[in-house]
């Protein structure tokens, strides 16, 4: 590498390359990418999903209690601004587009609750770079599906809406400020806690696996 040291987040990225190229690889996303994701599966995906976005919040929420600058404080304030007040809004219509009623859909199933349970333990009994390492692992994945995806013709406009919002730069910047945190993090920390933290960003993949299997199930 030329003398210059390899980055945190992309020692994280390489370490844990194979589960993450499982994910990004994953049945639902060549299904969007093929064209041939089901109502059912996208529905089901749909009301999974949009629970998961109050755990989102309480997590930001927890790294914004942690958080070291008012830089950060900031940006997390923007990003729960995001989450409550945009996604939450684009589930809440969408839903009304679709016809779905969330409450006939199990959101405790096994591989759905150890998705957000899994992830608010991290946020809960972690400190500040335990989320950024976690949310990292969920939004650099989603960044790196949906830019591809993106490119190909997605015919229901709902779905459309999904990718195209993973994809926009907005949520890149998101996906760049997470992996920027772990970098300016990296100076004073161990072999020892960059490989923990190398091990959530791996966790998050393997729970978010699970997660996108749950709507075919």
């Amino acid at each position: 590498m030329n003398g210059m040291r390899e980055s945190m987040s992309d020692q994280i990225i390489r370490e844990n390359r194979s589960v993450f190229e499982a994910m990004v690889s994953h049945r639902f996303v060549e299904d969007i990418k093929a064209g041939r994701l089901s109502k059912e599966v996208f529905d089901s995906y749909l009301v999974y999903e949009g629970a998961f976005v109050e755990t989102a919040i309480s997590m930001f929420a927890y790294a914004t209690a942690k958080a070291q600058t008012i830089a950060q404080k900031r940006w997390l304030i923007g990003v729960l601004d995001t989450l409550a007040n945009q996604q939450i809004a684009y589930f809440e219509k969408t839903f009304a587009a679709r016809g779905i009623d969330p409450t006939a859909f199990d959101v405790d199933r096994p591989e759905v609750a150890d998705f957000r349970n899994g992830m608010m333990e991290i946020a809960r009994s972690g400190g500040f770079l335990d989320t950024i390492a976690a949310m990292f692992a969920a939004e650099w994945m989603y960044w790196t599906w949906s830019r591809q995806a993106a490119e190909r013709r997605i015919d229901d406009p709902l779905l459309k809406e999904w990718v195209d919002l993973h994809a926009h730069e907005d949520f890149a910047a998101q996906a760049r400020w997470l992996k920027a945190e772990l970098d300016l993090a990296a100076d004073p920390l161990d072999c020892a806690e960059r490989s923990r933290l190398s091990s959530i960003f791996g966790r998050v993949q393997q729970l978010e696996i699970g997660f996108h299997d749950a709507p075919y199930r």
